[in-house]
């Protein structure tokens, strides 16, 4: 974030990214409203189109925050560009918030989110992917857009579970499905756990 944004700015965005979420952890998106958003907020309409030219691009720049904290500690834990810790970070966050991923995922979900996610999921995976180029013979963006898709139906898959498995067992599966098609060596295995998510 330009630390030469105004302040006022960036206290107005929080807010709404707030609400946002509240909200959404309350009804489904397609019941959450531009008002309701701006009400929750404490701004009006008005403020809210100066910041955000719909509901979509405020959700995008909600995830985008959440997302960008989530790889940052883990490039200061462990340095950049790793696939493991990032895919798990991730899978950590959607748990956290898997009601809301449910309802982004789901059949009602914006096309254009998860077109933004698939395109976050490739980054994660990607990022591990690029140290052992030449293991397949695709494009890496081809690849990516491939392992990305296949990823988030297990993602989806996992939160659609009764009784949801632990982060870890999720990554294990999408590991194991970038394996089975040769996408990655894997040198470091994720360590597995039946665990049911406490979320």
């Amino acid at each position: 974030m330009d630390a030469r944004v105004d302040p006022r700015i960036l206290r107005t965005r929080a807010h709404l990214r707030e609400a946002l979420f509240d909200l959404a952890r309350e009804r489904p998106l397609d019941q959450v409203t531009v008002g309701d958003i701006a009400d929750r907020a404490g701004v009006n309409r008005t403020t809210f189109y100066q910041h955000y030219s719909d509901k979509d691009s405020l959700l995008v720049d909600a995830l985008n925050v959440a997302v960008e904290g989530v790889v940052a500690k883990i490039d200061a834990d462990t340095g950049p560009q790793d696939g493991h810790a990032i895919l798990r970070a991730y899978l950590e966050h959607i748990d956290t918030n898997a009601a809301l991923y449910q309802r982004i995922l789901g059949g009602l979900g914006s096309a254009g989110i998860q077109a933004w996610l698939r395109e976050r999921l490739a980054d994660a995976l990607l990022a591990n992917i690029e140290e052992h180029e030449g293991l397949v013979e695709l494009p890496l963006d081809v690849l990516g857009a491939a392992i990305s898709g296949a990823g988030l139906s297990i993602i989806r898959a996992w939160l659609d579970q009764p009784e949801r498995v632990g982060v870890d067992e999720a990554a294990s599966w999408i590991w194991t499905v970038l394996e089975a098609h040769g996408a990655i060596q894997d040198r470091s295995p994720i360590r597995t756990s039946v665990r049911p998510s406490s979320r």
